[in-house]
């Protein structure tokens, strides 16, 4: 799998495995919690070690699962990503977010924490928290979501480590985010851009220059859409699937080599 080097040189691999909606969406739905579970454990047996998640992701019992099913996997091996929800960004609340994300993950260390979305609290009173959470060794990066050039820029200013990510939704249809400037900004400054719902949560449409380019790969059209991604220079992404066969894709994806021509073809589709 290919990686993408942090600035201390810790590889971060350019597929991971999204977990929203396993285990319900906003709320948890024990009903799927078997089928959750299964989809990790299948995750990891392929060899994805990146898992992202989020304490708002079925109110924190998301979070649980993959803690279930990481338990007894080597420590090493794995590269966990959590999300403190914009009604937590207050200083107390955000070092209580951390604590109950570790509690739910069973962690010690929480690899990679980002703030989900702004909202109206001061960046630097989240701040305070996070930065305070990263000397204590609860978290090793910091990151942010859904933020503006000019929110990253103030995260930046803020954090007492460099920012790693910004995770957006960017896919061959949505591209607001390379429009307001972020990808562009995140490349040219050597910050991972993580990509979500990087096939529209399965809704992607499949145009003809899709399926002839996955022809000549003999791939599927989704996953010329998610290499198209992960060649690009700081991009990597982070779908989600509960099908052992397509989180096999998926990861598969991250090997197929595009020719200029073809990532050209498929940028004019944007």
């Amino acid at each position: 799998m290919r990686t993408i080097k942090l600035y201390d040189g810790t590889p971060l691999p350019v597929m991971g495995l999204g977990t929203w909606a396993m285990g319900g969406r906003s709320n948890p739905d024990p009903s799927q919690d078997k089928r959750a579970l299964e989809a990790i454990k299948a995750a990891l047996e392929i060899g994805y070690t990146h898992i992202d998640t989020a304490e708002m992701y079925a109110n924190g019992h998301t979070e649980e699962l993959v803690g279930q099913t990481i338990r007894g996997v080597e420590r090493s091996k794995l590269f966990i990503t959590t999300k403190v929800r914009p009604p937590n960004l207050s200083y107390q609340r955000t070092l209580a977010s951390i604590d109950g994300s570790l509690q739910r993950l069973g962690l010690d260390t929480i690899d990679l924490f980002l703030i989900h979305w702004r909202d109206s609290t001061p960046l630097a009173e989240t701040f305070r928290a996070l930065n305070e959470a990263v000397q204590a060794g609860k978290i090793r990066y910091l990151g942010v979501s859904n933020f503006d050039v000019d929110e990253m820029k103030e995260s930046q200013e803020l954090s007492e480590t460099p920012i790693v990510t910004n995770q957006v939704p960017y896919s061959l249809t949505t591209r607001s985010y390379v429009q307001n400037g972020v990808i562009p900004y995140c490349q040219e400054n050597e910050i991972v851009v993580t990509a979500y719902s990087p096939v529209e949560e399965g809704r992607l449409h499949v145009q003809q220059v899709l399926e002839e380019i996955a022809a000549v790969h003999d791939a599927t059209p989704y996953q010329i859409a998610l290499a198209w991604l992960v060649q690009q220079p700081w991009v990597i992404t982070i779908p989600m699937s509960h099908n052992p066969t397509h989180l096999q894709q998926n990861w598969d994806a991250a090997e197929i080599t595009l020719t200029s021509e073809e990532m050209a073809r498929l940028e004019a589709l944007g």
